[in-house]
C-alpha cells in the first residue's frame, strides 16, 4: 500500500490534479466576491467543501506515503499545508470568525508553492537571501534618510506637500526612485534651484541603478545555488532509487538460486 501511495504522489497526473484543484479553489474565492443568485451561492459552498475534502485526502496520501512519518511535519511546507486544511475543516462560516475562514481559504492559493518544486526553490532562495538583502536595505534606508533630510531642508518652501518633513520627503523620493512622474518633481524645484537636477540624478544612480541591481544580483546568486543543490539532491535520489532496485533484483536472484538448489537437492 505504501509503495502504491508513493507511486501516486510521484505521478505527474496527481501533481497537476492538485494544481488544478488549487486553481479551482482560487476561482471559487473570486466568485464569492460577486453578488450571485442563491442557487449559485449554494453550489459554490458545495464546491468549497469538495475542495477541502480533496485537500484532506491529498495530504493524507502524502503523509502515509512518507518514508519518515516522524519528520514529515518538520518540513515547513507540510506544516503550512496541514494548517490550511485543518482550519478549512472548522465550521466557522456562520460564526463571528467567518472572516478568518474566508482569509484562510484565500491563503489556500499559496499551496501552489508547496506543490510545484520550482516555486519552492524560488521562495527558499528569497528567504535565504534575506540576511544579505537586509544589509542592502539598511544602506538604502540610510541613503533615503540623508536625501530626505536634504530635500526637506531645501525644498520645503517650494512644495510642503512633497517636502514638508523627512517622512514625506522619503515618500517623495520613493516616487522618484520608481520613476513615477519624477521629472515633474525635479522641474518644480529647478525653478528655485537650477542645479537641483544633480540631487535627483545622484539619488536615482544610488538607488534605482546601484542598490536595486545589487538586490537582483544577490537573489540570482542564491537562486543559482538553490538550483544546483536541487539538482544534486535529485541525482542522489535517483542513485538511491537505482540502488534500491538493484537490491530488489539481487534478492530475487538469490531467491531463485535458493529454489533451484532446493529442487536439485
Amino acid at each position: 500500500m505504501k509503495l502504491t501511495l508513493q507511486k501516486i504522489t510521484n505521478n505527474k497526473i496527481f501533481e497537476w490534479s492538485v494544481v488544478a484543484v488549487i486553481i479551482l479553489s482560487a476561482l471559487l474565492i473570486g466568485a464569492k466576491t460577486y453578488h450571485l443568485p442563491q442557487y449559485l451561492v449554494t453550489l459554490l459552498s458545495y464546491a468549497d467543501v469538495a475542495v477541502t475534502v480533496f485537500f484532506l485526502i491529498e495530504i493524507s496520501i502524502r503523509f502515509m506515503a512518507s518514508d519518515d512519518k516522524k519528520n514529515f511535519f518538520k518540513s515547513g511546507w507540510n506544516v503550512f499545508d496541514a494548517l490550511i486544511v485543518i482550519v478549512s475543516l472548522i465550521p466557522i462560516e456562520d460564526s463571528e470568525m467567518a472572516l478568518i475562514g474566508r482569509l484562510v481559504r484565500v491563503f489556500r492559493v499559496l499551496r501552489m508553492i508547496s506543490i510545484v518544486p520550482e516555486l519552492r526553490i524560488l521562495i527558499n532562495s528569497l528567504l535565504k537571501a534575506m540576511p544579505q538583502l537586509s544589509y542592502v536595505m539598511l544602506l538604502m534606508f540610510i541613503i533615503f534618510y540623508i536625501y530626505g533630510a536634504v530635500g526637506s531642508f531645501f525644498f520645503n518652501e517650494i512644495n510642503p506637500v512633497l517636502w514638508g518633513d523627512i517622512a514625506t520627503s522619503m515618500l517623495t523620493l520613493f516616487r522618484v526612485m520608481t520613476f513615477e512622474d519624477w521629472t515633474d518633481v525635479m522641474y518644480e524645484t529647478m525653478g528655485s534651484y537650477p542645479l537641483s537636477w544633480t540631487f535627483y540624478l545622484s539619488f536615482i544612480f544610488f538607488t534605482a541603478f546601484a542598490f536595486l541591481n545589487m538586490v537582483i544580483g544577490i537573489v540570482v546568486n542564491v537562486l543559482e545555488k538553490e538550483n544546483a543543490a536541487h539538482e544534486r539532491q535529485q541525482l542522489l535520489d535517483n542513485q538511491a532509487e537505482e540502488m534500491t532496485q538493484l537490491d530488489e533484483i539481487q534478492k530475487e536472484l538469490d531467491e531463485i538460486k535458493a529454489l533451484l538448489k532446493a529442487q536439485q537437492s
